[in-house]
């Protein structure tokens, strides 16, 4: 796989909840960490995407918010 984005974080499927339209998928990156993404329903069917399955995190964005309390 090349891709231009810098990051990608590997992980495995914890959840997905299928909607109408969009997919919520729930990937465990490490343990205790996770990331949330919602993408098209019909992405999720086509990579396959079921609790259990390795997949990656692809971020990218041209802005990044931190912030503190």
């Amino acid at each position: 796989m090349e891709i231009s984005a810098r990051n990608s974080l590997k992980g495995t499927v914890k959840k997905v909840v299928p909607g109408t339209v969009n997919s919520e998928i729930t990937l465990e990156v490490a343990p205790g960490v996770e990331l949330v993404s919602i993408i098209t329903k019909s992405s999720a069917e086509k990579l396959g995407l079921v609790e259990g399955k390795q997949a990656y995190a692809v971020i990218k964005s041209s802005d990044v918010i931190v912030a503190v309390d």
